[in-house]
């Protein structure tokens, strides 16, 4: 989950892509649907991963080698 413009969720894409999930990327921008932005606003970037498990920021490549 992210946003446009959000240099954090920019930094999230970077590591996202560095571990090799890029090709399983789907960026859900928070700001089309007033529920996430409910749920997220405070707390993206999120990664979400097939398992379900989630990463709020701040995470690391680590974090996301672990989840994915």
């Amino acid at each position: 989950y992210h946003t446009d413009g959000c240099h954090l969720c920019e930094q999230a894409y970077e590591l996202l892509i560095a571990a090799g999930v890029g090709e399983n990327l789907t960026l859900i921008d928070i700001l089309q649907d007033d529920a996430l932005v409910a749920e997220y606003q405070t707390s993206i970037p999120v990664a979400q991963f097939s398992s379900g498990a989630k990463l709020f920021w701040p995470f690391n490549l680590q974090d996301i080698l672990n989840n994915k």
